[in-house]
């Protein structure tokens, strides 16, 4: 009798036996055992240590392999590469028929032969069985793991569920076959969904409900996901949709939904229907609160709260608060300038002449890659865009980004031999060095922030340390540091907090008593520079740091970037676990200018406009021309038009997401990509370029 959990992989009742539910299980791979295939296998074929252990007479294996050696007239000696290929598959993966085996143990005076019948699983089937069996963490685990990847479970295929389970039927279509469409694929197959009789009675109100679950899926812009996608494999900006999907599924009424930023990964395209969907939701009788940078978003409100006028400090205030015509007419509303179109990122007088190509990639093909050509202009800024889903992430940090850090190590790249997700890829000579500025936190720790992550925090304490007060007492750099023992607080190791166990409940920080939250120890915060301790300065925002250090060149040019890039209102000490993904990695952009020069670096940035007002836009969009005009090269991964209009190459992939995607649909300059009426991102750009006035750009990029 079928019950809900028999259909689930979450129950045993429902899961596949030999992946538990996961769909995937770590394999021996061959093509990481078999390490030097011109050597014999007991003479250097194996990766170390297996090369050495497999020879040993006395070693757990050998013993078998010389039976199916006997047996199958296989010659040992012979390099790898020259044996049949009937015997590398079964030395690999086993051998069907029984095998004699015969150990000789020879001791001073004794002499002992034991004989009996086995069957031989492969040296990749005993590995496994090791490495199943084995204690996380011990012996086995540690020397298997590197011949070990994680691949498809071959008794489900990936389904995650046992056989019973995806035995049975609805239209002709198993579970785990509906799983694998995608959203936009589902929807046509319920819409169509045809049942009679009492199974249209009993089905009615449940396919009702997948339906309306798909519909808000679509609307959020996730047509191109798969059901069963895995959710490690989702974007911050995917996952965070799904949960409101979760949410507007469920149709409920008297609810304030409050959404910060629910755009981010969303290309402007499905802006729309995210739109369509939240007001859909305010019909219901609903409040719908959004925190929101994107225009569109902001011109399809209700009401209206602007608040500022700055950041941090200079920020707090409601500016304007009205319909989207009051803010837009209100002078002292930042937001209302550029819905108003008083303020603006204009595209460049003129784009930079485009050269030789930095990197070069033919046939990517890795995900929904279609075996596709790109080259990104060496000193210039490219964008990679595209509706979400088409690829652009799989292109450059999965394709080009591990591609790019191999060749620059002068190494192969990690992995099976031939498994390179292209054709060919060509470098640049004059690159020197590759640098990935993605949204991942500065730190796993507290101790992590902006003053320690961009440097500056070293020249604080160089300046602390040179105080006359500082020198009498003898206190160096390093005692103003509140991660090394010296003038931190040692109560709580310089984190300022303490943690506190609680029995049955999460653990709780609090200030720590000693210090009083400050990190360090009195006699460190009686030095006092300008009248301000080393956690004074720490609790300064970064304009304000700005101006206290503004005789300290080298102090100031490192707040300076900050400040530049938007973010004068984050404290110094602020911990970067309390960071979003754009404030980190704006911080790692920082870094990068203030480090020390270098020779020519490839950039991949990530969607850095995320949590970006359109004014915060304009000055990134100058960090990065400084970059470029240094002679570096820039690659963005962006949907924001702002930006996009600013590059001086664009690389447009689609049309659409998931398997309709993975094409390049337009390249070239943004006017050119404009003009491609296949591109959703053309189409979104010309209507941003029409608001400027572009007969002075079309010359200049002729």
């Amino acid at each position: 009798e079928p019950r809900p959990r028999f259909f689930s992989f979450n129950s045993h009742l429902g899961a596949c036996e030999t992946c538990s539910g996961l769909g995937r299980v770590e394999r021996c791979d061959p093509d990481l055992l078999i390490a030097d295939p011109e050597k014999p296998l007991l003479q250097g074929a194996l990766l170390p240590p297996w090369d050495v252990d497999l020879a040993k007479p006395h070693f757990g294996f050998r013993h078998e392999l010389d039976a199916l050696a006997a047996a199958l007239a296989i010659d040992l000696d012979e390099p790898w590469r020259d044996l049949r290929p009937a015997a590398r598959r079964a030395i690999l993966h086993g051998y069907h028929k029984p095998l004699a085996v015969e150990i000789v143990r020879e001791s001073r005076n004794r002499r002992r032969e034991y004989s009996f019948e086995t069957q031989w699983e492969g040296l990749c089937g005993r590995f496994e069985q090791k490495y199943g069996s084995a204690e996380e963490g011990g012996w086995w685990r540690r020397r298997l793991r590197p011949i070990m990847t994680e691949g498809e479970c071959p008794s489900c295929g990936g389904t995650r569920l046992n056989p019973l389970a995806r035995a049975f039927t609805v239209a002709g279509q198993t579970l785990d076959q509906i799983c694998r469409m995608t959203v936009g694929a589902a929807r046509e197959f319920f819409r169509d969904l045809r049942l009679d009789g009492a199974r249209a009675a009993v089905a009615r109100e449940v396919v009702v409900e997948i339906q309306n679950r798909l519909d808000v899926l679509h609307g959020v812009g996730l047509s191109y996901l798969e059901l069963g996608r895995r959710s490690a494999t989702l974007s911050g900006g995917e996952a965070q949709r799904i949960r409101l999907a979760t949410q507007l599924g469920n149709r409920l009424v008297g609810v304030i939904y409050v959404l910060d930023e629910p755009t981010i990964g969303l290309h402007a395209r499905d802006t729309a229907r995210l739109v369509a969907t939240l007001k859909g939701l305010r019909d219901l009788g609903n409040t719908i609160l959004v925190v929101e940078h994107d225009l569109d978003v902001i011109r399809a409100a209700d009401h209206l709260i602007d608040v500022g006028p700055g950041a941090g400090q200079r920020g707090g205030t409601v500016v304007a608060a009205g319909t989207v015509a009051a803010v837009r007419d209100d002078p002292a509303s930042l937001t209302g300038a550029y819905l108003a179109g008083r303020r603006s990122v204009p595209p460049p007088a003129r784009r930079r002449p485009l050269g030789a190509a930095a990197v070069a990639v033919k046939g990517a093909r890795l995900h929904n890659l279609k075996s596709i050509d790109a080259a990104i202009p060496e000193r210039a800024l490219t964008c990679v865009t595209g509706v979400s889903g088409s690829g652009k992430s799989t292109l450059v940090l999965d394709v080009l980004e591990p591609a790019v850090r191999a060749r620059l190590a002068h190494a192969e790249r990690q992995g099976p031999r031939g498994a390179e997700p292209f054709d060919a890829l060509e470098l640049a000579p004059g690159i020197e060095h590759l640098a990935v500025v993605d949204q991942s936190p500065l730190g796993p720790t507290p101790a992590s922030n902006p003053a320690t992550y961009t440097g500056v925090f070293d020249l604080v304490r160089e300046a602390f340390a040179a105080l006359p007060e500082a020198r009498m007492k003898g206190f160096s750099k390093s005692w103003f540091s509140f991660n090394q023992p010296g003038g931190r607080c040692e109560a709580c190791e310089g984190k300022g907090l303490v943690q506190v166990e609680m029995h049955f409940l999460s653990d709780v920080y609090v200030p720590c008593e000693a210090c009083g939250g400050r990190r360090f120890s009195r006699e460190t915060l009686a030095v006092t520079y300008g009248g301000k301790s080393i956690a004074d300065v720490l609790d300064l925002e970064v304009e304000q740091a700005l101006h206290f250090f503004a005789n300290r060149r080298r102090i100031r040019d490192v707040l300076a970037l900050l400040a530049d890039i938007g973010l004068g209102y984050l404290r110094l000490g602020q911990s970067a676990t309390t960071l979003s993904g754009g404030e980190a990695q704006r911080i790692k952009l920082a870094a990068e200018l203030a480090g020390p020069r270098r020779g020519a670096t490839l950039y991949f940035l990530d969607e850095p406009t995320t949590g970006l007002h359109p004014d915060d836009v304009a000055r990134l969009s100058e960090v990065l021309a400084k970059l470029v005009d240094a002679g570096h090269t820039v690659v963005v991964i962006e949907h924001n038009p702002d930006l996009i209009k600013l590059a001086d190459y664009v690389i447009d992939l689609g049309p659409e997401g998931g398997e309709e995607g993975g094409c390049i649909v337009a390249r070239g300059r943004p006017e050119e990509v404009a003009r491609e009426a296949r591109s959703a991102t053309g189409a979104r750009l010309a209507r941003e370029l029409r608001r400027e006035d572009c007969s002075a750009l079309a010359e200049g990029s002729a």
